[in-house]
């Protein structure tokens, strides 16, 4: 078993910029993507406030909330393909928005043709709206990692928690306790230490702390990992798998946006989502990242 010293990526990199570079960007999601009403520093277990996660959304499949998403564009959400599939296209109804919350059901479920249940490879979903959203304050969509995205050890990230408590409620109760959690992201071979015999692939990226504490839970499946350049929200990650809620030693598991930058494209029709490369300039020579 590697043993790592944990160290903040600030400890051993003298960080110069960290740049952002607009690519397959659509022209009207340019000023739109990942902008949220927040201020400039993020507060662990904070409550939503309007428009402060204005992507959220709450999936009610079949009557039961049990799965989040994100909103990509005016017409589709991205989630987790073990969320919900094909047979629940008329049972399906997602929810948008925080104090002028509004439901839309669905045109379509398009899971990753190469999901595994089993090793929750792939565990990537796409949902297409009956209707088009109008973007308001509280409801606009975030920017996605583009394929070459580069997230090292260390990077911060968040994630929302909808349900501090662990128990199932409606999505409007959700969606109005959303808490924000502090993920900073851990390397792959790192996180694989902590899942063996579970195999992390490189389709697969890991953020959460090691001692425990406020982590993710059952209704958070799908939601997004996100990290943060200027006022910008970059989606890196949709919720896939963990073990238990707030386990010491073991970080949460997500579905690896960049690596499905293609796919999410060749999928999607009518507006494109704002792909956006997170890239990391730093001085000195980089020590290995996992």
């Amino acid at each position: 078993v590697l043993i790592f010293e944990r160290k903040s990526i600030s400890d051993i990199l003298e960080l110069v910029t960290c740049s952002l570079h607009i690519c397959s960007l659509g022209s009207s999601l340019l000023s739109a993507c990942g902008v949220a009403t927040l201020d400039g520093t993020i507060v662990e277990n904070e409550s939503a406030v309007p428009g402060g996660w204005p992507w959220r959304a709450a999936l009610n499949v079949s009557g039961s909330v049990s799965c989040s998403g994100s909103l990509i564009s005016n017409e589709w959400i991205l989630t987790a393909a073990h969320c919900i599939s094909p047979a629940d296209l008329n049972t399906t109804v997602v929810h948008l928005g925080l104090d002028n919350e509004a439901t839309w059901r669905l045109a379509d479920i398009v899971r990753h043709p190469l999901y595994d249940s089993v090793t929750f490879e792939n565990d990537i979903c796409l949902l297409k709206l009956a209707a088009p959203v109008n973007f308001t304050t509280d409801i606009q969509p975030i920017c996605l990692a583009a394929a070459d995205s580069t997230f090292y050890n260390g990077i911060s990230s968040w994630v929302t928690d909808n349900d501090p408590t662990g128990k199932q409620q409606n999505a409007k109760v959700l969606i109005q306790t959303l808490q924000r959690i502090n993920a900073p992201i851990m390397g792959n071979n790192e996180c694989q230490c902590y899942h063996q015999p579970q195999n992390i692939t490189g389709n697969m990226i890991c953020a959460g702390r090691l001692g425990g504490g406020r982590n993710l839970c059952q209704g958070d499946s799908g939601g997004p990992l996100m990290s943060k350049s200027g006022s910008t929200f970059i989606q890196s990650g949709v919720v896939s798998w963990g073990i238990g809620c707030a386990q010491p030693s073991n970080p949460s598991v997500y579905t690896r946006v960049s690596s499905f930058h293609k796919w999410i494209n060749d999928t999607v029709t009518g507006m494109t989502p704002g792909f956006i490369s997170f890239v990391l300039f730093l001085f000195r020579s980089l020590l290995p990242f996992f």
